[in-house]
């Protein structure tokens, strides 16, 4: 009988699993196949085989301690010089979500579904209770488990409901006024207008970059638009540093004012262009309104200036050149289905990115020297 192959040690997870995420290669499975037959893995494995369930628990299932090490990570560089947060540029990036289109259901939709799922739940526990059969027993096992699955991914849908509602009725909601739909395959996902035009399941990934380092210090997974999430960036970077950012760049889809109040109190400056007017009338965008606090006036009359200007270029030569780099590893779609899950493949990202740019930082700073 042939030995057992012998099975990697957690040490060399990370190792093949940041040099995967470089590569654009986010499947589980791709890359426990590259591990067995690439040179490259085989030597960042050590020549032990990996598991490809244990590898995708692995990077799921710490997201906390992975996204505690994205700070620290990047505190060390705030410590080398290489990282100032003076300047922040944020930009989001929609991922399709592992949910199909016709997994989102209403409410009357979703009770029945539960109901049936409920049902299904008793029926199969009924018959395992009954059969004698030991390998009847663990495929009625393995259905009933299948069917408990569905009646907490019914519940979760529900559950969401209340907050879709709501969001909808917001006055600032300009969407279609049709009933609220939750998925019952990743109910934490949404219906999201991609740039072809197109409408499908996906999360909205919202990635803060230190403007002078391209160093990603924040990071977020959304299921919403970009309007409501400018303050908890700006919050989050603060709780992760101790300071927010002193200057934060982003583009006119996150205006909201009573976020602009919050992150002026921060000590923030943002540099964000105003929206265009609806209609076709001649108003000075940088004359404040009636309903203006000193915040917002501060910022329409700032925008107008071409030194306020200037900063702003700087987004796009950051934001999206970290984001056309997620795109080019693979960031267009999820495999995970939560929000949960789903951030903690994007701080995999994120620590990839880092790792590449703390080197290169590094060795421009000694060679400076």
């Amino acid at each position: 009988m042939p030995p057992a192959v012998p099975r990697s040690t957690p040490r060399s997870w990370p190792r093949s699993q940041l040099y995967a995420t470089l590569e654009g290669v986010g499947s589980a499975r791709a890359l426990d196949r590259l591990c067995a037959e690439h040179d490259a893995y085989r030597w960042l494995c050590g020549g032990v085989g990996v598991n490809y369930h244990t590898l995708a628990d692995f990077r799921v299932d710490h997201g906390e301690l992975f996204d505690a090490l994205l700070t620290r990570s990047v505190a060390a560089l705030i410590a080398d010089g290489h990282v100032t947060l003076t300047r922040v540029a944020q930009d989001g990036l929609r991922v399709r979500a592992s949910a199909g289109g016709g997994s989102f259901r209403g409410r009357d939709a979703l009770d029945a579904a539960l109901a049936a799922a409920e049902a299904q739940v008793a029926t199969l526990r009924a018959e395992l209770d009954a059969d004698p059969a030991a390998s009847a027993r663990r495929t009625a096992a393995a259905s009933e488990r299948a069917a408990r699955e569905r009646v907490e991914q019914a519940r979760r849908a529900l559950g969401r409901l209340p907050e879709l509602e709501a969001r909808k009725a917001r006055p600032t909601y300009r969407g279609q006024k049709t009933a609220p739909r939750a998925s019952t395959t990743d109910p934490e996902a949404s219906f999201m207008k991609f740039a072809d035009g197109g409408l499908r399941p996906a999360y909205n990934i919202q990635l803060a970059t230190d403007a002078a380092s391209q160093v990603i210090v924040g990071l977020d997974v959304a299921a919403e638009t970009d309007q409501r999430l400018l303050g908890p960036m700006v919050d989050q970077l603060g709780a992760r540093y101790g300071r927010a950012p002193a200057e934060h760049l982003v583009d006119s889809g996150y205006i909201n004012l009573r976020h602009l109040d919050h992150v002026a109190s921060c000590g923030t400056t943002v540099y964000m262009p105003p929206s265009r007017p609806r209609r076709d009338v001649a108003r000075d965008p940088a004359l404040p309104r009636y309903r203006d606090t000193p915040a917002v006036a501060a910022w329409r009359a700032r925008m107008a200036t071409e030194a306020a200007k200037a900063i702003y270029r700087e987004r796009a030569a950051t934001a999206e050149c970290v984001n056309a780099l997620a795109r080019n590893r693979g960031l267009t779609a999820v495999r995970v289905r939560g929000r949960a899950k789903v951030r903690a493949v994007l701080v995999w990202f994120a620590l990839a990115h880092n790792l590449l740019r703390a080197v290169t930082l590094r060795a421009s700073a000694a060679a400076a020297t």
